[in-house]
């Protein structure tokens, strides 16, 4: 299996890949197993994403929501524990908004611009994401885009 450095995981792949919701998650469990494994180096993840992961784990439905204890050794022994943890630097804050506003960035895709903003920042070359059409194009060329499953086709065939 190949080797990749410089991923990007969003919050869906870190929550995919941490709690099991069935046969759509199983691909964010190939992704965390090659983090574990060292085949996926210089992963990283943004401090919103640990935010997020958070927040959605301890409000899921019912069977699969997680008390804040549980959501919170998870965090620290499976994401924490083993990818780098990146933010906008302060400086470039107001400037991101002001792009933002610019390219009439709105609602909830402002989240998703701010973390593809935090990975290009952190020289990361692929953004991992189960919600793949909200980073496409707005990413900025240089930064490319991949379903969890897509990545792990190309772990699987070295590409």
């Amino acid at each position: 299996m190949a080797r990749l450095t410089g991923v990007f995981l969003d919050t869906s792949v870190l929550l995919g890949g941490t709690i099991d919701v069935g046969p759509s998650s199983r691909p964010a469990q190939v992704v965390m197993d090659a983090v574990a494994e060292g085949r996926l180096r210089k992963a990283r993840t943004a401090w919103h994403c640990c935010l997020e992961y958070y927040a959605v784990a301890t409000r899921l439905p019912e069977e699969l929501r997680l008390p804040p204890a549980d959501a919170l050794r998870l965090l620290e022994e499976e994401v924490l524990g083993r990818l780098e943890v990146v933010d906008l630097p302060a400086a470039v804050r107001l400037p991101f908004l002001r792009s933002a506003v610019a390219e009439r960035v709105a609602g909830g895709r402002l989240y998703d611009a701010h973390i593809a903003e935090i990975a290009r920042r952190s020289g990361s070359g692929i953004i991992v994401t189960d919600n793949v059409r909200h980073f496409r194009g707005g990413a900025g060329s240089a930064v490319r885009v991949l379903s969890a499953a897509e990545l792990v086709g190309e772990l699987a065939t070295g590409s």
